[in-house]
């Protein structure tokens, strides 16, 4: 990866703590170009990478997007639209609209937009009913109110796709949304199912739905990430991750015995425990060394599949697979006699 240049590190800095200090409503932060040039080089690419991997999941699950019309709401430099056309390109979009507060990133996003991708249209504006409603980043700025009125634009929308930080308050919030209009649109991501959330079941006060995205590898290795993380105090390994998509369309079902990891592991000496959501609810499961011991070494490594197919006696898995191969592979189990020295994760 090549080296950014010119980015204004005093501009990142005012703007990391505006991030981190303000509640909502928030105003206006962006004060010039070079301070919006600075942050889609830095702050923005982590949340492309966000969007890079809930685009990813989408993909494994089967979900295509509907053509028509893109609304990137709350826009900012406009990097959700960016990474959703560099998922699935522009040939079934008929327009690209970007909206902010701010006419410095309005223009911003419209320019950006309109240099990548030269034979789309792109206008700044709130069509009435667009395709594809995106959201990022945009619940730490509203106040109730403020949510509040966005969720007509959600209900015209033919699908919704909302990616915020993973944070306990992010995540809640999302879940009350999912539930106030998961009987009026289908639920695509992050649920496997469109049943009441399991987070909100006796017990788990104090879980919630969260996930971490990777960085591409490289930034690891590189001189100006290196500094970016210094200066901004951030773990590039940390990307950490709440969403939701909706549909007017049904979505994709899942393989029996789908789970969703939330969160990471608990690894332990002698099992794991791993919490997980389906139709059933949320709840911790346990994976023993003894019983699954490919499965374990990865986990103790950090290696997991969000996604997994599995086999469970009670709260006790006894074989899994990964969601990919669902169809193609039989599960690791103790009923077979040789296990895998590369079981899945």
């Amino acid at each position: 990866m090549n080296s950014l240049p010119e980015v204004n590190w005093h501009a990142l800095q005012r703007l990391r703590t505006v991030f981190l200090e303000a509640r909502p409503p928030v105003r206006d932060y962006w004060h010039s170009e070079t301070e919006l040039t600075s942050y889609d080089a830095t702050f923005a690419q982590r949340i492309g990478w966000k969007w890079d991997f809930v685009l990813d999941e989408l993909r494994r699950r089967g979900w295509q997007p509907p053509a028509g019309e893109i609304l990137d709401w709350g826009c900012g430099t406009g990097v959700a639209a960016r990474a959703f056309l560099d998922h699935h390109g522009t040939h079934n979009v008929t327009r690209l609209w970007y909206w902010d507060r701010s006419a410095l990133a309005r223009n911003f996003a419209v320019q950006r937009a309109r240099q990548k991708y030269p034979g789309l249209a792109v206008e700044a504006g709130i069509p009435d009913n667009p395709a594809i409603l995106l959201l990022s980043h945009v619940l730490g700025e509203l106040g109730p109110e403020q949510i509040e009125s966005l969720l007509p634009l959600v209900l015209r929308a033919t699908a919704t796709l909302w990616v915020e930080p993973g944070t306990y308050e992010a995540s809640l919030t999302l879940i009350a949304i999912r539930e106030r209009l998961r009987h009026r649109l289908h639920v695509v991501a992050p649920c496997l199912h469109r049943e009441r959330c399991g987070i909100l079941g006796p017990g788990n006060e104090p879980h919630w739905c969260h996930h971490f995205a990777p960085s591409p590898p490289e930034v690891h290795t590189d001189p100006f990430w290196g500094r970016f993380a210094h200066e901004m105090n951030i773990d590039l390994r940390s990307l950490p991750v709440s969403y939701l998509v909706l549909d007017q369309r049904p979505a994709p079902r899942a393989p029996a015995g789908s789970v969703r990891v939330l969160g990471r592991p608990r690894v332990y000496k002698p099992h794991a425990l791993i919490l997980a959501c389906d139709a059933s609810g949320v709840r911790d499961y346990r994976l023993t060394r003894r019983r699954l011991p490919d499965a374990f070494q990865k986990l103790k490594k950090g290696e997991w599949d969000i996604l997994q197919i599995w086999h469970r006696d009670g709260d006790e898995i006894h074989g899994l697979q990964p969601f990919s191969d669902a169809a193609e592979a039989p599960p690791e189990s103790t009923a077979r006699s040789e296990p895998s020295t590369e079981g899945p994760a």
